[in-house]
């Protein structure tokens, strides 16, 4: 309309948004790994050194995965709270939604898994852990759909 001001997105909310989808993308593929590949060969490492496994896998998978979360949980909530003009509240707040179903998955599912397979190897508990674990897929795949979609309308 006539007299209307749309103001272009600045630098910083194109950075905020950029490392947002940065971190997302990183942790929707790492997740895709994860469940495709990495889980599912905890099968194939023997009962003998799966307990020292298990932990390996446990202190390297978070120094990966750990500031990937932080930053994308952080400016998810950023996002959320200032969102860039003509974005709104509602992506952000889906984003966030689904941050806290895979945080939730996490914590109630996923680590209490990885505990138990530190003491040995559990079949049941590794395909519990495959299984459970598509919950966190499902989930970034979508957040990733959502952060591109932030992208795409703050524009």
């Amino acid at each position: 309309m006539a007299g209307d001001h749309v103001r272009s997105m600045d630098a910083t909310d194109a950075l905020v948004l950029a490392i947002h989808l940065t971190a997302t993308a990183a942790m929707t593929g790492l997740i895709w790994f994860v469940q495709v590949v990495h889980y599912p060969l905890f099968t194939a490492v023997g009962t003998d050194g799966f307990p020292r496994y298990e932990t390996q896998h446990q202190q390297r998978t978070s120094f990966v995965v750990g500031p990937f979360m932080a930053i994308e949980g952080g400016l998810g909530l950023w996002l959320l709270a200032a969102p860039p003009d003509g974005l709104g509240r509602a992506l952000p707040f889906v984003g966030c939604v689904l941050l806290a179903a895979i945080h939730a998955s996490t914590v109630l599912l996923q680590v209490p898994a990885h505990g138990r397979l530190g003491s040995g190897y559990d079949a049941t508990v590794v395909r519990r852990l495959v299984r459970t674990n598509w919950i966190r897929t499902a989930g970034w795949s979508a957040r990733a759909v959502v952060a591109v979609a932030m992208v795409t309308v703050a524009a």
